[in-house]
């Protein structure tokens, strides 16, 4: 685990070109808790798995809405994700305030990359040890970005971070064809039957553990937790064919 005199800092290169403490960081990411994305032409969702850190502690949150139009949802560090979050309001704020228009959610993204990019190159600062999911709609449509520690981003049509995201991930790479004419309830079923495929044997979805966040054309950013779930959680059990709104 430990790289000899190449990981005591995260502007310091190995003779092999790596960064490790950025690799650490992204080794993070894959200890959190597993998140989905998935969008269609009109909508996009997020939905997420919670933990609690024990019987006594309330489930730690997993989507955040950042604009009417904008949301993440985390896997790695909560508090590395928090100061993301905050950052990410403040230039939702900004935009409006200045330009009187939404933040694109595009340019949104690239300002927390180029800020993660940014602890790479400055001597005592150390990698965000948190991947996001961010979904928004702007005047081009629904997006789904992904971002990393490395500063890097990525847009996808279906994606997945966190614990055992590799299992989705294959369910979305087999589906995600489909996924562009869907409904918003079909797209949040066929989220959730991806993200059942990252839970450990024994355990299931359920009420206190299961998260949903949306955004779209005409719906605002809208978070999902406890009894508000049941619906969707009772659909994906009885796997009963979603029909279009």
């Amino acid at each position: 685990m430990f790289r000899n005199n190449y990981d005591n800092d995260a502007s310091t290169w190995s003779p092999q070109g790596r960064i490790f403490q950025v690799e650490y960081a992204s080794e993070a990411v894959k200890q959190g808790s597993a998140v989905v994305g998935l969008k269609s032409k009109e909508h996009v969702v997020l939905v997420a798995v919670k933990r609690s850190p024990n019987e006594l502690a309330s489930y730690q949150k997993k989507i955040v809405r950042i604009d009417d139009h904008m949301g993440i949802a985390m896997a790695g560090l909560t508090s590395d994700a928090r100061v993301l979050s905050n950052y990410l309001r403040s230039e939702a704020m900004r935009s409006k305030m200045i330009y009187g228009r939404a933040l694109p959610v595009g340019r949104a993204v690239n300002a927390i990359g180029d800020k993660a990019q940014t602890n790479t190159q400055e001597y005592g600062r150390r990698p965000y040890g948190v991947g996001l999911l961010v979904i928004g709609q702007d005047d081009t449509g629904p997006h789904l970005y992904e971002f990393s520690p490395s500063g890097i981003v990525s847009e996808y049509y279906a994606y997945s971070i966190g614990a055992r995201s590799q299992s989705a991930r294959t369910n979305l790479e087999r589906n995600f064809e489909k996924f562009e004419d869907m409904s918003l309830r079909e797209l949040i079923i066929h989220g959730l039957r991806a993200l059942r495929d990252t839970l450990q044997q024994g355990k299931q979805l359920d009420t206190l553990n299961t998260s949903i966040g949306f955004v779209g054309k005409d719906t605002k950013m809208t978070i999902l937790d406890g009894e508000n779930t049941q619906e969707y959680l009772d659909m994906l059990d009885e796997g009963e064919a979603m029909e279009t709104e």
